[in-house]
This record gives structure tokens, sequence and C-alpha cells, in this order.
């Protein structure tokens, strides 16, 4: 007879009010201790572990939660902590929130004293995830060592509450492969002979505190099969073997699975191996012959999205074969951390839209039927299934998730909308000429800090404690407030701070049909920064124009040329739960029409520069590079038909954030913004490789300033990267700005470092003094 158990590989670590993030901010404001922090955090973890155990999960996991990232927790755990960060701590803690956030040069914004200033670790995207994670940079000197045996620690701390846990750890070979290599050409796989035994000290531990299992997650197994990979893969795991006899491990990926890596993972000398079978079903029918007496954990809710799972389906597809195995873990996809906690707490959706979703802690119960299903026959849940499948049903047939006008819109596309009137070369000389723009302009990415007042403001508003009226002349006053200080330290293109938006996302979705939105459906960016994704349930349109009026009140306060400020079809689509009824190519095209309304109509309102954000644009792309092209594609169309209505002497802006632009510079290019501004600071210019490689012939505005670090950095410090990239760019193609928007930032850092940025593009100006 199959054994069955249900797991769960990783819940979410926020806590549902929030806990963690008001915990973190009022450590690193100085208002809290260290240990007040920590007891914040352990008693969320019990919470989890009761919770997660009272939903029906057979196998908990630890180590799951982390006071920031779990790539840097793995970074800390194994030594791999810059000198530089390690000499400015003056605690453990110090130094981890160090390499998270950076420093000052004087007192960080814990309200810690850390001496000279130094910066965060660079950041990047997850996988194809919106979640963040921090990238450790390896030289080929680099030693590791157990630094941090964080997974014991919570192993042990879950065992003293009466939980046996499967504790969680990055794999090694992930940890490497995520690296950045401190100089060129150098392979941070090397590295593994190194790595390795730390990692089998870990697992030591571990088996000898009494674990039985432990999951390791590989999710670069999800990328596509690579000889380099493969041999580190089979090295690492033929060492773990050797090194720790009697440890159960489960070698876990998700996003995607290949053919020749499913057939990898299962070849290592590993207990067991977990599929993500919501990318790959097809895969469950050739596991009785994969599994060799391995136990098979099977990804069978999704783990990254938030519609409920269709139990009949599943049970049809799993039934066939479930019994052919001897032991089955029915699992989500990949851990919840990419989804809201508990849809309980949301009193103020739709009943219908409600009855749809399945948060991280319905998505347990979902596992729990389905085992009862399997194990005791679909009589034994037959109540909870005829739930699920009237949900589903309902779902299906309901008139709110149709509008004919936007489907017969989409049909209309033709590519001439897609089309700028003339070429960029064109298009250029007459922007200049209207603009009258100097040389290195300067620019912000469009928001500005949201202050406790801002913030307070919106609050009293939402509660009808301040009424619409004297909301919008607050918001105009602090909007005048901000232009009137962008006038005084010579910026040259002006924002007007978005103090009326809640979100760059959030704000757009509320004002379109077809999206819905949560009261309580936080989910993690990256360390404090938690977003609540809206829910596109249906057709999407633009009912009225949403930004206009706030641009030209903007504009009426300034000669200076104001940006109206967008956000982007594929942003649009990527930082929500997209319905999966439809193809999301179909629903971005859906977006961008609704865009490209908006743009027209802030150039009809004599908005000369309109910057359509696509932060999320690389974020979309595949895992799996052969699917590559057809996203870029349409991708590239959404883009095009949301900018590209406008005249040429209107100039479109575009921001991306956080990404490798160098397998992507030729579809960067392909959208045709006038002007993209890029993440560069962290990465010390090296970004910019992609567009020199490539001769990209727009404009660029190389980030100077990382605004997720408190640090505020010195002119020359953003003259010496301004240099840099006038090493790789045309003086004429350079923007001066930040790396993204302000919104997280307090003023007390903002104003020296725009400042300072103004004063950089003067000491540039001063080597260019006419147009080249």
């Amino acid at each position: 007879m199959t054994i069955i158990q249900t797991a769960n590989l990783g819940f979410p670590r926020i806590g549902k009010r929030r806990e963690l993030k008001a915990a973190l901010e009022s450590f690193w404001s100085g208002k809290a201790d260290q240990a007040s922090l920590l007891e914040t955090a352990a008693g969320l973890r019990a919470q989890n572990w009761l919770r997660q155990k009272e939903l029906g999960i057979d196998i908990l996991p630890s180590n799951d939660f982390s006071l920031y990232d779990h790539l840097l927790d793995t970074a800390f755990m194994v030594g791999a902590i810059p000198e530089g960060h390690k000499a400015a701590g003056q605690s453990d803690l110090d130094t981890y929130f160090l390499m998270a956030r950076g420093s000052g040069d004087e007192r960080s914004a814990c309200g810690h004293d850390y001496g000279t200033g130094v910066t965060a670790l660079e950041m990047t995207k997850w996988f194809n995830t919106n979640y963040h994670v921090l990238v450790s940079e390896l030289k080929p000197s680099q030693m590791f060592e157990l630094t941090h045996n964080k997974p014991l620690a919570d192993y042990l701390e879950a065992k003293a509450l009466g939980h046996q846990t499967r504790p969680v750890l990055v794999g090694p070979v992930t940890f490497l492969s995520q690296a950045k290599p401190a100089i060129g050409g150098f392979n941070t796989l090397s590295l593994l002979p190194r790595l390795l035994p730390v990692y089998a000290e870990v697992l030591r531990t571990l088996r000898d505190a009494g674990a039985d299992w432990v999951q390791i997650d590989e999710p670069v197994l999800a990328r596509a099969p690579n000889g380099q990979v493969a041999l580190a893969l089979t090295e690492a795991y033929a060492h773990l073997a050797r090194e720790v006899p009697g440890l159960n491990l489960l070698l876990t990926s998700y996003f995607d699975a290949h053919d020749a890596n499913i057939e990898l993972a299962f070849s290592l000398p590993v207990a067991g191996v977990h599929i993500d079978l919501t990318v790959r079903p097809d895969l469950l029918t050739r596991l009785p012959t994969l599994a060799g007496g391995k136990v098979v954990s099977l990804g069978v809710i999704d783990g990254r999205y938030i519609w409920k799972t269709d139990l009949t389906a599943v049970l049809d597809h799993l039934e066939p074969v479930v019994s052919r195995l001897d032991q089955v873990i029915l699992a989500p996809s990949c851990s919840l951390l990419h989804v809201p906690i508990d849809l309980a707490q949301e009193e103020k959706l739709a009943a219908d839209l409600k009855s749809w979703l399945a948060f991280a802690e319905q998505k347990l119960t979902e596992l729990a039927v389905l085992k009862s299903a399997l194990e005791n026959g679909r009589d034994s849940v037959a109540e909870a299934l005829a739930a699920n499948a009237a949900a589903i049903a309902a779902r299906k047939a309901s008139p709110r998730i149709h509008n004919p006008a936007v489907a017969e819109r989409v049909a209309a596309l033709t590519p001439p909308m897609s089309e700028r009137q003339s070429p960029f070369a064109e298009r250029i000389l007459k922007q200049r000429k209207r603009l009258n723009l100097p040389l290195y302009p300067t620019t912000t990415i469009g928001s500005f800090p949201q202050t406790a007042e801002v913030r307070a403001a919106r609050l009293q508003n939402a509660k009808g404690q301040l009424s619409d009226a004297d909301y919008t002349v607050f918001l105009k006053a602090e909007t005048e407030k901000a232009i009137r200080w962008q006038e005084e330290i010579g910026l040259d293109a002006l924002v007007h701070g978005e103090f009326e938006r809640n979100d760059m996302v959030q704000y757009f979705a509320e004002q379109l049909e077809g999206y819905a939105f949560t009261q309580h459906g936080w989910v993690q960016s990256y360390g404090s920064r938690y977003v609540r994704p809206p829910v596109i349930f249906g057709d999407v349109s633009r009912p009225k124009p949403m930004t206009v009026d706030w641009a030209v009140y903007a504009q009426s306060l300034t000669d200076k040329v104001m940006k109206g400020m967008l956000t982007g079809p594929v942003t649009m689509l990527q930082w929500a739960f997209v319905r999966d009824d439809l193809p999301r190519s179909a629903v971005c095209r859906q977006i961008a029409l609704a865009i490209r309304d908006e743009v027209l109509d802030l150039e009809a309102a004599g908005i000369r520069i309109i910057q359509i954000d696509e932060a999320a644009f690389r974020e979309g792309l595949p895992i799996d590079p052969a699917a590559w092209q057809g996203y870029l594609d349409w991708a590239v169309e959404c883009f095009r038909i949301a900018s590209a209505g406008v005249a040429d002497e209107t100039q479109i802006h575009s921001h991306m954030c956080y990404s490798e632009f160098n397998d992507i510079i030729r579809a960067i290019a392909a959208m045709d913004a006038d002007v993209i501004s890029i993440e560069t600071s962290r990465s010390n210019m090296e970004l910019l490789e992609a567009f020199i490689d490539f001769k990209y012939p727009n404009e660029v505005g190389p980030g100077v300033y990382d605004i997720h670090s408190p640090r505020v950095p010195e002119t020359d410090e953003m003259v010496r990267l301004l240099a840099k990239a006038g090493q790789r760019l045309k003086a004429e193609q350079i923007w001066v700005n930040p790396d993204c928007g302000l919104k997280t930032r307090g003023w007390a850092e903002t104003k020296p470092a725009l400042e300072r940025l103004v004063a950089a593009a003067k000491a540039m100006r001063a080597t260019h003094p006419v147009w080249v």
C-alpha cells in the first residue's frame, strides 16, 4: 500500500498582520533592541509551525523563516561575508543587515553606529519570481566555514516546541550558481570543493540532533540542462551522501522542469525528489519508472498563484499513478512564500471572487483533502470536493470575467499601432529642440518619500476621517513642496512625487476594470518590503483617465519639464495575480490598450515626457530559454502598443529594475523607448556592458544612487560612476538619475543624495561644455 503524506516546502514569514515588518523597521530605526526583534521572529515561527500542523500537514519545514532573505542566510551560514561588512558590524546581526542594506558614513538607518559606510550586496530576482535575493560576490580565493548554524538552531527551536521538522537549505550548487564572480571569467562553481565540507558539517549537526530528512532546494535544476551544473550536482550529492550517511535528503526543484534534469535528479544518491507537477503534469506517468524506490514529492498545488485548485481534476490525474509508487508526499509546487497567508482575513472581497481563491492556509487545506481522498476514497471528503467543484464551475460561468468590447478591441489591433511615426534618430532631434535640456540631464524615477504624514493622511481618508476635498488639498500641498524643492536644487526633468499613489501597480489597477483588491494579501518582495498584488480576474479596460489631472496640476506649477508617470503593461501583468483562463499575452494586450489611452490623454494635456515603467520586463522571462523569444515578442509588442501612439516630439521613457540585460538587450532596443533608466550603482556600472556591446542607439539613464540602501553616496562617487558610464556611452546618450523610485526612503537621505546627484551632473557638464 502506498504511504501518503502531506508536506509544505516553506511558509510565508511576514505574519498575518505584517508583524515582521513592524519589528524590523522598529529595530532599524533604533526604537527596539535586538532581543525584541528576535522575540517577534520566534513568535512568528511558533505560530507558523502550529498552524501548519492544525491544517493537516504531516511534514513541517524549518529554516524557511528569514529575517531578510534565504540566500543571504546561506551566505551568512557559510561565511561568505565581505571583509568590509564584517569589520563595520558591531554584532552578527549588524553585519547581517549591513550586507542586506548597507549603511551611511556616520550612522545607519538602524540607529546603530557602523563607522565608515559600506554598500549593500547586489540584488536580483529569485529565478522568474518577484521575490528579490541578495547576491554574494565570490572571488577565486574565497574560503568557507560554518559561521552561523541557523538551520540547526531553527530545528532545535521547533523540536523544543514539540515539532519534528524537515529543515530547508538552499542547495550548494544553486547558491554558487546565483553568486556573482568578483572577476571576469571566474566560474563560481569552481568553489564547490571548498563549500561542500561546510554543507556536510551542517547536515551532520542536523542528523545528530535528530533530523531524519532535510529538504535541499536546487531550483538551478529548473533551468535548461547545463553540463557544468550537472557535474557540480553529481559531485555535490556524491560528497554529501558519503560524508553524511544516515540522513535522508529530499532534492527539491520548482518553477520548471526539463527531462534531462529530472533524470539527473533521480540518478543522484538522495532519498527523495520533489517535482513541480504544476508546470510539468506530464511527468507524473513517468514517475513509477523514474523513482527507483525513491520517495517522490509531488508539487500538485500551485505555490505561486492564488486560484483555487481543481481538486477533482488533480485526483483524476493522480489516482492511476499514485498506487504504483511506494511512498508519495503531496506538497505545493514551491514555497508558499509567494502567496498571501490567509483568505479568511479578506472581509471585503466579493463573495463569488473569494470563492475562487486559495491563499497559503487554504492551499494546505487542499493538500489535506487530496490526501484523504487518495487514502480513504473520495467519499470521505465528498462535501469538500463538491464545494470545490461548484466554485470552479461558477468561475468559468461568471459573466463578470468577460467583456465583449475588450475582446473586440484586442482583435482589431494592427501592426501600425505599435510603430512610432519616425525612427529614433529623427525623433530625438525634435525632442531635444522641444525639451531644451542640458547635457547630462537630471531627473528622478518618479516617487518621492511616502512620509508618515502622507501615509497617515491616506489612512484617515480611507477611514472617512479626512474628507476627499481636504485630502486633495493636503496632496496638492505635498506636490507643490516637492516641485519647489526640485526647482531649488536644479533638477532638469521634474516629477510630481506620486503622493496620491499607494503603489505603482495598485494605484492604476484600482482605476481599471477587471482588477480586484485584497485587504491583507501581502507578499514579501524583499526584507521588510511587502507588496499587495491586485488580482486580475476579468477583462481589463480603462473607464476614465487615471493620472491626467495630477500631471496637469503639477505642470501648472512650473515652467520646467514635468514627466507623466505610468506603469507599463508587462509590469501591471507581472506584479498581479493573473487570471489563468486566458493566455498571459492576451491579458497583457488588454492592459496595453488601457495604458495607451492614458498616454494619449497625457500627451493631449501637454505633457512632454511620459515615463512607462517596465520594472518587471525581464522577470517575465520563462526559465527555459527555448521559450524566451515567444515571451519577448509579445512583451515588446505590448509596450509598443502602449507607447507608440504619440507624436515624435513626445519623449517616451521607461525604467527597469535589477535586471541582467545582456540576454535581452535586443528586446530592450526593440521596445524603442527614447530613454531607458536602469539600476547600475550596485553593479558599479557593469550592467551597462550589454548596452555597449550591442551599441544601444537610444538614450540611457544609468542609476548613480542605490535607493534600496540608507547610504547616501558622495558627489565624487557619483561622478566616478558617470565617468565610467561615459567610457561606455556617448555623453549625449546619458541621463543622470537614481536607481529607482524614492518612495521607501526618507527625506533626510533623499535630499542630500539628489543634491549631490545634481552636483555630479554639473561636474560632468564641465568636461563637455557644449553639445558634441
